[in-house]
């Protein structure tokens, strides 16, 4: 599935990729609770989860009608299968098949997103079916949240990125030409149904780039997950109980942070560890999958984050060298000179890093680090900081 990447396209540089190999069956199902008083919802981890769509939407939205959002991609391999679940659950319902890629979270596309809710007369009680990645999720939800100023959102996430980090927390938006998700709004799905068995149909590549995700929470505050992922990489992404696990803590990590702080206000700006420099990187290369996709920005710019850390004698290199080895591992770029085509400027990294949502007044903000496990908040950080650092990391 290629929902959200697409493979290496002739000309692109190659990357190592580890082999996916048929997953193991997960009997345990697995749920996590994001806890938000009233707005409280359920994670479903697990298999066959999709299957069950219609019958878990019926009971959280008894007598709803929903509008499906999903992508080519996604539809040709998944669609008929929910519309199944939908209907034998007694579900009306229609829906919407967008391109795949990121640059579908646009206006244009938001706006025929709306324009489907509001065709299928969806009152605020009905809901909205993101099928997809996270940019079905992103776009889906957002427009779920303008729509009649609210309506109700399910989220069934069809890659790991997305079932680990997009789908979880209420983050909804699109793209524009001056930087990732600057437009969108907080708007929290009523369940999630993470159906880790969608995975399998996923490339290398694009499961390495979700990892990435995964990785991430380990490196926040979770030193004893990273040591686990070093150890059980091979088994994650192989599948089977391992997958399971690594996904249920990436998504009890993430409930922990949002509960504590739904809108960003403080500790929840820690879940953007390698996002300023990664979202940078990627308006670089106006969002072309074919040398960056979403993942592999967060994986360069999280060994960005440690290096950057190191260089400013927060961190020390052998911690810095053990990120960037394990992201290796996994088949993910670790430096801005992996990415294959053009090479990139400094001076338009610096812009979109300004153009961040972290930044505040004018002043730099970055997630950076003590050490594995110990990220923090960085406000004020020195431009001239970034850019001295930025021309040792980009190819000369």
């Amino acid at each position: 599935m290629k929902s959200q990447a697409k493979a290496d396209t002739p000309g692109s540089a190659p990357r190592p990729t580890p082999a996916l190999h048929a997953a193991a069956r997960v009997d345990k199902e697995r749920r996590v609770e994001v806890c938000l008083g009233a707005r409280s919802y359920d994670i479903l981890i697990g298999e066959g989860l999709l299957d069950r769509a219609g019958e878990e939407f019926a009971a959280r939205l008894a007598g709803a009608r929903a509008v499906v959002v999903t992508d080519e991609t996604v539809a040709s391999l998944y669609l008929t299968r929910l519309e199944i679940a939908l209907t034998s659950a007694g579900v009306e319902f229609s829906a919407l098949t967008l391109p795949a890629g990121e640059t579908t979270k646009s206006f244009a596309h938001l706006e025929q997103t709306v324009d489907a809710i509001l065709a299928a007369r969806l009152e605020r009680g009905d809901g909205v079916i993101a099928l997809g990645g996270g940019v079905i999720g992103d776009l889906a939800g957002f427009a779920s949240a303008i729509v009649k100023r609210g309506t109700r959102f399910v989220q069934i996430p069809t890659t790991l990125l997305a079932q680990v980090d997009s789908s979880v927390g209420g983050k909804t938006g699109i793209n524009t030409a001056r930087g990732k998700n600057l437009v969108g709004a907080f708007h929290q799905p009523v369940l999630v149904l993470a159906d880790i068995a969608l995975l399998d149909t996923l490339s290398p590549r694009e499961f390495a780039a979700g990892y990435a995700e995964v990785v991430k929470y380990g490196l926040i505050d979770r030193p004893d997950f990273f040591e686990f992922l070093e150890k059980h990489r091979g088994a994650i992404f192989s599948g089977g109980q391992e997958r399971a696990e690594a996904i249920a803590t990436a998504c009890e990590a993430k409930a922990a942070v949002v509960a504590a702080d739904e809108r960003e206000h403080g500790s929840r700006a820690l879940l953007n560890l390698g996002h300023t420099f990664g979202h940078a990187l990627e308006r670089a290369v106006s969002y072309d999958p074919a040398r960056l996709v979403h993942g592999e920005g967060v994986a360069i710019g999280m060994a960005l984050a440690h290096r950057f850390s190191v260089k400013l004698g927060l961190c020390s290199g052998q911690d810095a060298g053990r990120v960037a080895a394990h992201l290796k591992t996994a088949g993910l770029p670790t430096k801005i000179s992996d990415i294959p085509g053009p090479t990139l400027e400094r001076d338009a990294l610096i812009e979109a890093i300004a153009q961040d949502k972290k930044v505040s007044r004018g002043r730099l903000t970055f997630i950076l680090t003590r050490g594995i496990g110990e990220a923090f908040v960085a406000r004020d950080v020195d431009r001239a900081d970034v850019e001295h650092f930025l021309d040792e990391e980009l190819p000369q």
